[in-house]
């Protein structure tokens, strides 16, 4: 009863303790732009299906804001998940120490072990962290409690919920602890395995089988865009371009997807192609050389941990499997950072894994090597301090930028004039990073009441820049702002309107001057986004008020 109280508690105690002490911060805008859509806030009415990712998840959410808008559904939904996952971890590593350790040396293993390889993904949280350590650590667990059916069940419920938040995260994370897996159980895992398989092949085929031609199209333009502007695979176009696929890539590279005229699957080919060539001698080798700068730096005390057990394990008997585990690990990482990339909420979770894997087949060595907890143990409390002052340093760094982002959102909102029912902008995402997941990018309840008494209700928000651009949302808001779905025609007449606010960085600005011209008709109005004189200075000058100027043909 003891072990399970400190299993259950510990974890619990830890996350909060974190949250209280360094805050809770989001790593990038995504979170709060999915937010936004759920609560219909940039959308004509809340979104109840992403459909790339949060299957059923985004029904239940919407409706949850619907009827209980100040409780951040999201942040304690994710942040309950992840204590899930750290639970099912620190069983894990606790069943793995205890015969070997007292049960005082096992509690500051696991401390430690949180503070320098679990701390990350409260602080500094994204949703895609979640399934990829929900995923891994439950399937783990089962591999470990094989073949007790109990555990098989927590396992592939554990792969179900995190395949639902995210497919593509939730395998990744299966993949990343099959070494463990095998070298806790070997042929008793495959059931857990299977069943996950099993649960990943028939939920790709509902999706398919369900999914429109317009979500199909979604998910297709979300790889390409990925492809050019998260992952770097695109080469410079063979042809010289058109003005509208030169616009349409300066857009993209701006994360303004909202023309299907211009940005669309066939100009990804035209524009932005992949060439093997040029990927192979441009691209690849400053992206591998970012990788291995990267791991050192940020995750040193999960380095020196792997190093440790390689001293341990050394040239044993039968260590042949757990060498080309570690190639495998290796490719693993320096593989997805070169070909696609590796951000802190991808590179944390495999390599907390690739180290709970190599400590498995450490503690399953018989005998055990000499003097293995106290080395593990010495290494842990060799990097605490070290990578405490590191996540102090980034603590305070976040809460300077959140402080700096709202702000600027507080700054957003007031240069609104009052009579503004809508507001087109290509800003409002830049201010949602490092929001904190519990308050979810609404503003302070001070500021937040200055606002309604200043100006009122807050406008619509149609946002014209991020991957929500290619969402079929988009286009729905656009119909019901303007009675039109076309991106043009929709600027036009939102520009005849004199309750819609436009509040654009200058090269947003440039860019729809751009589309208005390429798509101007003749015999029509001649529209164009002249600055308004700023009433209200912005840190780097880079929010504007803009109205639009109309000149009719003679």
């Amino acid at each position: 009863m003891s072990r399970r109280i400190l299993l259950v508690l510990l974890p619990l105690v830890l996350l909060l303790l974190g949250g209280a002490v360094l805050g809770c911060y989001f790593e990038t805008n995504d979170d709060l732009t999915i937010v936004a859509l759920l609560r219909g806030e940039t959308a004509a009415a809340p979104v109840t299906d992403l459909l790339l990712y949060f299957h059923g998840f985004a029904w239940l959410w919407s409706r949850l804001y619907a009827a209980e808008p100040l409780l951040p559904w999201y942040g304690l939904t994710l942040y309950g998940l992840l204590y899930a996952a750290t639970v099912l971890v620190f069983a894990v590593l606790y069943r793995l120490l205890r015969p070997y350790a007292g049960r005082w040396l096992v509690l500051a293993v696991l401390v430690l072990f949180w503070s320098v390889a679990w701390l990350e993904h409260g602080l500094w949280f994204n949703y895609v962290r979640v399934p990829l350590l929900l995923a891994g650590a439950g399937v783990l667990f089962a591999a470990q409690r094989a073949p007790a059916r109990w555990a098989l069940v927590v396992g592939v419920l554990a792969f179900g919920v995190s395949w639902m938040i995210r497919p593509s995260a939730a395998v990744l994370g299966v993949l990343a602890v099959a070494p463990g897996m095998w070298w806790l159980a070997q042929r008793r895992s495959l059931p857990v395995l299977a069943g996950a398989a099993t649960w990943a092949v028939l939920g790709a085929l509902w999706l398919n089988l369900t999914w429109s031609p317009t979500a199909a199209t979604f998910r297709r333009l979300d790889v390409l865009k990925s492809n050019l502007n998260d992952f770097q695979l695109a080469a410079p176009p063979v042809q010289p371009l058109t003005p509208p696929d030169s616009l349409g890539l300066a857009a993209a590279r701006q994360w303004m997807f909202a023309d299907s005229t211009l940005v669309n699957e066939a100009f990804f080919v035209r524009a932005a192609p992949f060439r093997l060539d040029y990927f192979l001698q441009e691209t690849a080798p400053a992206k591998l050389l970012a990788v291995l700068r990267q791991l050192p730096r940020d995750y040193f005390p999960l380095l020196l941990l792997l190093a440790a057990t390689w001293v341990l394990v050394g040239r044993r008997p039968g260590s042949r499997r757990y060498w080309l585990g570690q190639i495998g690990y290796a490719g693993l990482l320096l593989g997805l950072g070169t070909v696609l990339k590796l951000p802190p909420r991808l590179a944390l979770p495999l390599l907390d894994f690739w180290a709970l894997s190599n400590l498995v087949f450490v503690f399953c060595l018989n005998p055990l090597p000499r003097r293995a907890v106290p080395v593990l143990l010495a290494v842990l409390l060799a990097t605490a301090v070290p990578y405490g002052y590191k996540t102090w340093h980034r603590s305070t760094v976040l809460a300077k930028e959140q402080a700096r982002n709202r702000q600027l959102r507080r700054q957003f909102y007031l240069a609104a004039p009052s009579r503004a029912n809508s507001v087109v902008t290509d800003l409002i995402e830049d201010f949602y990073k490092s929001e904190s997941p519990f308050l979810e990018g609404k503003l302070p309840r001070q500021m937040h009441t200055v606002l309604l008494r200043v100006k009122g209700p807050l406008p619509i928000i149609l946002s014209l820049r991020g991957w929500q651009t290619l969402h079929p949302s988009q286009p729905a808001l656009r119909q019901h702002l303007t009675g039109s779905r076309d991106f043009t025609e929709s600027l036009r007449r939102l520009g005849v309107r004199s309750d819609v606010a436009w509040l654009l960085s200058p090269e947003g600005a440039a860019l729809l001057n751009r589309e208005l011209q390429l798509r101007h008709q003749p015999g029509r109005p001649v529209m164009r986004l002249e600055q308004v004189r700023p009433k209200l200075q912005t840190r780097k000058n880079t929010m504007h008020a803009y109205q639009m100027r109309v000149k009719f043909p003679q």
